[in-house]
């Protein structure tokens, strides 16, 4: 699934050309793009891996910000996926492919941290968004919930 598949408010659409590439001279995509569009989209490493799919999009209420997406990996038919919380800075959108890039390998993201739908991790703790980040080379922002 991608962005255009979930446009149910005609976003990324133009009267006169229908679905033309994002980056027209018309609609806020892909600088700014709807938090629910982009829920359900595919996420691929440069070497055209399938890693999974965007589940949510946690924000911080603190900056209004976007903290994480958190990807589904694994599993069949969405029993025994493993969850998965991406640095929103990790992610690139890939507009020709309608989908997300993630620069990792299956296996570094088979290895990553994640956790279990009924047991999330405390993402405010400071620790754990460190390790976090630098897992996946990203730069947090400074982001007023850690301390």
């Amino acid at each position: 699934m991608n962005y255009l598949d979930r446009d149910t408010y005609g976003i990324y659409k133009s009267p006169q050309h229908g679905n033309p590439p994002l980056g027209a001279d018309h609609g806020p995509g892909p600088g700014l793009m709807g938090a629910d569009t982009l829920i359900g989209n595919d996420v691929y490493n440069p070497a055209g891996d399938d890693l999974g799919d965007v589940k949510e999009i946690l924000l911080n209420m603190h900056t209004g910000r976007i903290a994480y997406a958190v990807l589904s990996f694994g599993g069949f038919l969405g029993m025994g996926d493993k969850l998965f919380a991406v640095p929103w800075e990790a992610l690139t959108l890939d507009t020709s492919n309608k989908r997300f890039t993630l620069n990792v390998s299956k296996e570094k993201l088979e290895n990553a941290p994640g956790f279990d739908k009924d047991q999330w991790p405390d993402m405010a703790d400071s620790r754990w968004a460190m390790g976090l980040h630098t897992y996946y080379g990203t730069t947090p922002y400074s982001d007023g919930l850690n301390h």
